[in-house]
Formats: C-alpha cells, structure tokens, sequence
C-alpha cells in the first residue's frame, strides 16, 4: 500500500545512487518537483530512462547526477536543443554522459514488456533504419510463426518510476486524466514508484478514460501543488512557455546555469520554495 508522505521523504526512501530512474510524462505531468528533490538530495551515477526527456533532464545532467541516458527523443519543446545535455554528450562536462538511443515504438514496448513481466519487447519498427547498428540493445528474432525477421529489444524494469498525477486518494490509490503517455507501464514495470499529486481526495470522480493506478503498485505518494511546472496539469494549470523559452539562454552557459540552479533549486527547501523562487505566487500563475 502507498504511503503518504513528504517529497523530501519520498526521494529518501525510493531513490538511490546508482539506480535506474524512469520520470515519465507526456506533454503535462512532467515530474519537475520530484526531479529537483533529487536534485537537491545529490543522488549520483543515475541512469535516467525517458521517451523524451526535456528541461527536467537538462537540469539533471547539468547538475552531474547522470552517467547514462536512455531515451527516444530529447529536446526543449517548441524551443530547440537541451544545452546541458549537449554539453555533457558532446564535452563530457560536468561528466561523461553514455547515450542509449531507441525509437518511440520501441521504448513504450519495453515499458509494456517490462510491466508485463516479459523479457524483451518485440517490433517492426527498425525496418530499414541504421539505429540497431549503433545500438547493440536492439536485436532480433525470428517468429516461430511465419518466420518473419523482428527487432527485439531487453525490457525496461526501473529500480524506481517517477510520475506526476492530478489526484490521489487517502489509500495511495493514483487518478491521472487528459494525456496518458507511459506513465502506467513505467509504474508496472518498476521495482519501486514516486507519485507527486496535485491533491489528495476522499473519492475519484474518474472521467472517462481516465487512468488508476491501484495503491499496491505505488510505493509513495506526495502531494506537491503545481508539481509538474512549467509543463501542465490538465485541469489545473497551463503550460508556462515563457519559462520554457528562456531556460533556453539560461542553459546556453555553463555558469549562468549552476548560478540559476544554486540560486532557485539547491538555494530553496522545497518545490514551494522554488516557485516562490522564481516568481510564481501560486500553482500555475506564470512566471
């Protein structure tokens, strides 16, 4: 069963040197608050699993916490490259970054693989691509079927998931709505999952399709109000593209970037904090 407690106790408890860490969102519920606690708890030698990291990534790298990345895509969305992560690819600053490349398809298969309790993920989608030659992870099998030559590719099972929803209820049971990337999957497949919520409610009023996420599959649940900033919450707050457009110039420059990073994240006790930190009064007001 989740429990309920703090962020600060939830990264404690859930999330290791050296471990394998899937944060996952689509579009909104991008993990940010639990991203910058972990930031703040200097957690080291990560591999960061993530069909497409952004900004919360960029920050991560920058701040040397990661060795490894796995990923489909990464980028600032509607605004260009991740300059931290670039840095770390292509200089090796603060620390050498291993890159492991996969499609879209490919990833959200091994996720499904892995919450299935499956070895490996099978797929069409490398038919005539260059990527399996760069990638020794991708692979193939024959189908004791037909016989047809498919691309297979190991499992995702992260040591810890981290994802942000908009409710939870007393029992740890989690409601996401609006866009659904992988997030449940990433929770299925993982030994252990952090979920920050926006707040937590006596009873789920579910739309349809919405997502649950039962209490037995979470291992913590923390409420942090505006957790997913700058991207959104569907139902609660829109995406701040204002913040997005200019982490592009503060990420450019190394130090521009540790002094924004030692000032809003390392210089402030909690997401609260860091809003405050950077001008936001409330959850969703822009910056």
């Amino acid at each position: 069963m989740a429990a309920i407690m703090s962020l600060r106790e939830a990264i404690a408890e859930n999330v290791r040197d050296g471990d394998v860490v899937a944060m996952e969102g689509f579009t909104h519920l991008i993990p940010f608050a639990a991203g910058h606690e972990v930031i703040r708890q200097g957690r080291r030698n990560l591999t960061l699993v993530r069909m497409t990291p952004d900004i919360i990534y960029d920050q991560m790298i920058g701040m040397g916490l990661a060795n490894r990345l796995v990923f489909s895509w990464g980028g600032n969305p509607g605004v260009g490259s991740l300059h931290r992560f670039r840095d770390a690819v292509e200089n090796g600053y603060p620390a050498p970054l291993a890159v492991e490349e996969h499609s879209h398809a490919d990833m959200a298969a091994r996720y499904q693989a892995g919450a299935s309790g499956l070895p490996f993920a099978v797929l069409r989608g490398y038919v005539g691509s260059d990527l399996p030659k760069w990638n020794d992870r991708i692979r193939t099998v024959s189908c004791p079927f037909t016989g047809e030559v498919l691309a297979a590719t190991p499992a995702i099972n992260p040591d810890v998931a981290v994802i942000h929803a908009q409710q939870a209820d007393k029992r740890g049971n989690v409601l996401i709505w609006g866009i659904v990337g992988i997030q449940k999957e990433a929770v299925l497949a993982a030994r252990r999952a952090v979920v920050t919520v926006e707040e937590v409610v006596e009873r789920f009023d579910a739309t349809p399709n919405a997502c649950i996420l039962p209490h037995w599959a979470v291992s913590a649940v923390a409420v942090v109000p505006g957790g997913a900033h700058p991207s959104y919450t569907h139902g609660y707050y829109d995406r701040d593209n204002a913040f997005c457009k200019a982490w592009d110039g503060i990420s450019r420059d190394r130090r521009k970037f540790a002094d924004w990073m030692e000032k809003h994240v390392l210089g402030t006790r909690d997401f609260a904090g860091f809003r405050r930190s950077i001008g936001l009064a409330e959850a969703g007001a822009a910056s």
